[in-house]
């Protein structure tokens, strides 16, 4: 997937792929019982049906001439009461095949959806969101009518077919012969169709991506958009894209209706050799035993006869379109989750809280190492703030403390055990992180604080919000803890938004604590109450706190100053000033004067 732009195509090497159908298969799978029983039901109301040409031809050739209208109602009535079963087929199968189809399409979407929960955050740093977005909605949706309709016809069509076929023959083998002669016409067309069809399809999910991608972007945006006047450019941006996925779709249904009109050219023109040859049979005397009863029931089985292969038709043509969305989706469910527990994992004992970096190196690209060879030792309940240069690897260093990245060599440990042997969910639940972005969730901003903890009483969260000094704020709004807010906390201010994000973190009561930048957007007075309240938090626990104002961790028991991968300088802030180094020059930066 192309890295964080909408403007490029996805590319996929591989060519088409049977095992992707295959996979499918393994979905569909535990519903066979039920598709069977709908499937019988189908092929035996198509088995009745094929006898009402049948009933035509008697009609004709023997009751009407014999004028035997007894013999006429019961046909009638047979006729009415196969209508009536194939009717009530055709709802039942309508009815279960749409629970089926969008039961299968449940779950394929929540394995697609539970994986993503466990991809690292390198994966979602390299793609756009919107290209991630869209295959777990619109390419999954897209997979709707093939589950519910079109595996379940195409098998009924195929055995139809073969009905169809036995009653043809043996109402004339000569005209069934003239009828098959355009099938070999029909599957050269299909074979030479194919390749432009599945490469249609694969170019018109790519705008498709594209477009998602750009909406999601201009989305999260708007505000940098309209603070900036961009909203002209954007549109232009929107139209190019929109156009060229506009563009793709025709290009891709232009293909799959070039389907249709060569089965129904195919069909015409067998159906009318079939006409001169009965009506020349019906002229001759009837020698060949074609009568005008026999060539009106052959005209009817022809109908029939080309309404599979058109639906057979429009089923492969689907497969080719569910192909290229099941590519993109299987792509996906196959990333590797490169952070995950070991074959051997054991669970995280509780935490006393020493930290321990041996010799780590780590990069998020190939060559381009962030940290490298960084060790230093953390014991029980110390703070440590960690400063520097903005890209120096400061916000690296507690990712792999909580194992968001794996290293490329070295080992972290947290009371003498390697975190890569012990179990993701052991180890996470006992630490606390507030990262930069303050997400906030849709809900209450009760829900908000209890998400990382979802058996905390309100009294807990209550407590955890005085804590941060967030309770007096969340008490002035309109419903207090039951306040509604939006995605992404557009009701609140920045600094609200990190006060209910530093309360959840809290809550947890964790071994470790770490602070990204938790007090950068929180003005200087609620800085000081919220210190405050730290001070007491902080005691007896290991905390980690990443901080570009000096202010708030000149109480942290040593500093370490980061810069190009290595940790530069370390001490106390009294030390780190005596010596008069980088600490020193950043500190008279933000205090000269």
């Amino acid at each position: 997937m192309a890295r964080n732009r909408y403007d490029v195509d996805e590319t996929l090497e591989d060519h088409f792929d049977i095992n992707q159908l295959k996979r499918l298969g393994g979905y569909v799978k535990p519903y066979l019982g039920k598709m069977f029983f709908i499937m019988v039901l189908m092929l035996s109301s198509s088995a009745l049906t094929m006898l009402i040409p049948k009933f035509v031809q008697l009609e004709m050739d023997r009751y009407i001439p014999q004028k035997d209208m007894n013999g006429i109602i019961r046909l009638v009535i047979y006729t009415f009461l196969i209508v009536l079963y194939s009717v009530i087929c055709m709802w039942l199968k309508i009815d279960q095949m749409t629970k089926v189809g969008q039961d299968i399409i449940h779950e394929i979407r929540e394995d697609l959806f539970a994986h993503l929960q466990e991809l690292p955050f390198s994966y979602y740093d390299e793609r756009p969101h919107g290209k991630i977005q869209v295959r777990v909605v619109n390419y999954v949706n897209n997979l709707s009518d093939l589950l519910s309709n079109g595996i379940l016809n195409t098998i009924t069509d195929l055995c139809n077919l073969i009905f169809i076929l036995i009653f043809m023959f043996c109402t004339s083998p000569k005209l069934t012969w003239i009828c098959l002669c355009g099938l070999p016409v029909l599957i050269i067309y299909v074979v030479v169709l194919k390749r432009k069809q599945r490469a249609s399809w694969q170019l018109q999910s790519n705008k498709q991506s594209n477009l998602n991608a750009y909406i999601a972007e201009s989305i999260n945006g708007i505000r940098v958009t309209q603070a900036f006047v961009r909203e002209k450019e954007n549109i232009k941006i929107f139209n190019s894209l929109s156009m060229s996925y506009r563009k793709a779709w025709l290009k891709a249904v232009y293909y799959n209706f070039m389907m249709s009109p060569m089965v129904d050219l195919i069909s015409v023109i067998t159906t009318s050799f079939v006409y001169v040859v009965g009506v020349s049979c019906i002229l001759g005397g009837g020698r060949s035993g074609v009568t005008v009863g026999v060539l009106v029931m052959f005209t009817a089985y022809i109908s029939r006869f080309w309404q599979p292969i058109n639906t057979i038709a429009g089923f492969y043509n689907s497969v080719l379109t569910a192909i290229s969305y099941l590519e993109r989706i299987f792509e996906t469910i196959d990333e590797p989750v490169e952070v995950t527990d070991a074959p051997d994992a054991v669970e995280m004992p509780e935490i006393r809280g020493t930290v321990d970096f041996d010799h780590v190196t780590f990069s998020y690209e190939d060559g381009i190492p962030i940290l490298k060879d960084v060790s230093f030792h953390v014991d029980q309940g110390q703070t440590i703030a960690i400063v520097g240069p903005t890209g120096a690897g400061k916000t690296t260093i507690v990712n792999l403390l909580s194992r968001f990245y794996n290293t490329d060599s070295g080992c972290v440990r947290i009371d003498g055990q390697d975190i890569s042997k012990v179990t993701l969910h052991s180890l996470r639940t006992q630490m606390g992180v507030m990262m930069q972005d303050s997400f906030i969730f849709s809900g209450t901003i009760m829900d908000n604080i209890r998400y990382g903890n979802k058996t905390a009483t309100d009294e807990e969260v209550i407590r955890a919000a005085k804590t941060v000094r967030a309770h007096d704020f969340i008490m002035q709004m309109e419903d207090g803890y039951q306040t509604q807010v939006n995605e992404r906390g557009s009701r609140l201010s920045v600094g609200q938004r990190q006060l209910i994000s530093f309360a959840r973190a809290l809550l947890n009561d964790p071994a470790i604590l770490i602070l990204d930048e938790a007090t950068s957007s929180i003005d200087t007075e609620t800085e000081i109450a919220l210190q405050k309240g730290l001070d007491e938090l902080l005691k007896g626990r290991t905390s980690f706190i990443i901080a570009h104002r000096l202010s708030t961790i000149q109480g942290a028991d040593r500093i370490m100053y980061v810069d190009n991968g290595n940790i530069m300088e370390a001490g106390s802030h009294e030390e780190l000033l005596a010596r008069k180094g980088l600490y020193y020059d950043l500190y008279m930066s933000q205090y000269q004067g």
